[in-house]
This record gives C-alpha cells, structure tokens and sequence, in this order.
C-alpha cells in the first residue's frame, strides 16, 4: 500500500477501496452496562442484521477490528483498559460512542469514579446519544460512519491525520494557510441533536 500512504492512488481506485472498505467492518463490542443489551439486540438478533449492511460482529480480537463501539459507563478504572483496546487495532480504525453513559458519563456525571465520556479516552467518529438508545439509533450511527469512510481521504487517514473528504483536501489545504476551521473533522452525532 505504498501508492496509498504516499497519496498517489488515483481517484477511481480511492473510492473502490473506500467503498470496499465501508461495507467490510468488523467491529468490537465493548459493553460496559445497561446499554449492551441495546447493543447486543442490534449485532446479534435477525430482527436488525447488522450483517446487511456490511458489519460482522465478534472478531476474535481488537487486533482484527476495524471499529469498536463503546456502550456503557466508563469508569476511571476501566479506561486504561479502554485505551490499550484502542492502542491494539490496526489502523484505519473508528469509535463509535453509544449512549448517554458512554458519551458523557450519563446520570453518573458527577461520581467521583466516572470518566466523563469515553471521548476523553479515545477520539470518537460517532457519537449515539440516548439513554439506552434504540438499536436502529445505533444501526444509523454506523450507517453514517460507512458515508464518512466512503468520503474520506485515504492518503491522509493511513498518515494518521484527521478526516478529511476526498473533495476537501485541496480546499483544506488551502484553508490552512489562511488559518481557517474545518467542520468535516467533528464527530457525527445521530440525530443531529447535542450528545446529552
């Protein structure tokens, strides 16, 4: 893959690979309280069939994940554990964040022991506020995360550098030397609503 860390893949053969990629993720379920029972309804029941849309669930390690969600509250003592499953997935990898637990400590907020989301931790893609969320809340979350990789820039993401669309690299780029913001780069949230 020296043509695509290089960035002289031609743009054809990006969006095949991005579209290939986007309907071939596995993913680590990482529940942690009441909302992996949501979670576990979405992966592992007929009714939903994560599998449809391209998801397999249960590898049979984080160093075969292509994106873990993260459902639950995070406690401090669970983080390290939370950074090391990180640390172990190979890249390109993405976080999906599902629940209100998850996304900012929930009703457990102001313990003492709570980490307040597991943004702190590890960075998020998607963020699937609720508390629990629904399984086709969670369905939508990956759904846009499949759209995020099949625009995304693949040159720059396997450099380790934050999202950008195929489209956007040469604005981006250019933005930076007049010292603008980019709005691409921000996690999604189902919903379009706040996290909370």
């Amino acid at each position: 893959m020296g043509l695509v860390s290089k960035g002289r893949l031609p743009a054809p053969l990006t969006k095949l690979f991005n579209m290939s990629r986007s309907y071939s993720l596995w993913v680590y379920q990482w529940g942690l309280a009441c909302c992996a029972i949501e979670m576990g309804a979405a992966f592992g029941s007929p009714r939903y069939d994560v599998m449809r849309l391209g998801v397999i669930p249960l590898p049979a390690s984080p160093r075969q994940a292509d994106f873990v969600c993260v459902s639950g509250t995070v406690t401090d003592k669970m983080a390290p554990a939370v950074k090391r499953l990180w640390e172990q997935m190979p890249e390109p990898k993405y976080a999906i964040s599902m629940g209100s637990c998850a996304n900012c400590g929930g009703p457990y907020w102001d313990s003492y022991s709570v980490t307040k989301g597991v943004d702190q931790i590890i960075p998020i893609d998607v963020y699937v506020p609720g508390c629990p969320p629904r399984p086709e809340a969670l369905l939508e979350g990956i759904v846009l995360l499949q759209q995020r990789i099949k625009n995304e820039d693949m040159a720059a993401k396997w450099r380790g550098e934050e999202f950008t669309t195929l489209q956007r690299t040469r604005a981006l780029e250019e933005a930076a030397n007049r010292g603008a913001q980019d709005d691409a780069s921000k996690p999604i949230v189902v919903g379009g609503g706040p996290i909370e």
